[in-house]
């Protein structure tokens, strides 16, 4: 029993020390299925994006990081803006 113990106690602090990191980040001058697209095309090409959902109807992006990896805010602004969007980060 000590061993079962020991074991789950050493796979649940594996598992969730790799945990992705995930930011959302608001996106203004998002209107069409269309601007959703791109924008998760553009987060999609850089190495550091494991996954991007966009919420047209919420006007954000979230971005799940690949483990150890994180995008700073200045090179999102620059992402979006490149597209034609201006990003919005909650303090």
């Amino acid at each position: 029993m000590k061993k079962l113990i020991l074991s789950l106690t050493i796979l649940f602090a594996t598992t969730t020390s790799f945990a992705a990191e995930v930011e959302t980040v608001g996106v203004k001058g998002m209107v069409c299925s269309f601007c959703a697209q791109g924008i998760t095309k553009k987060f999609k090409e850089q190495p550091e994006i494991a996954n991007v959902d966009v919420s047209l109807e919420n006007k954000f992006v979230k971005l799940t990081y690949k483990d150890g990896q994180k995008m700073t805010h200045e090179k999102i602004q620059t992402l979006l803006k490149e597209a034609g969007y201006e990003a919005s980060f909650n303090k």
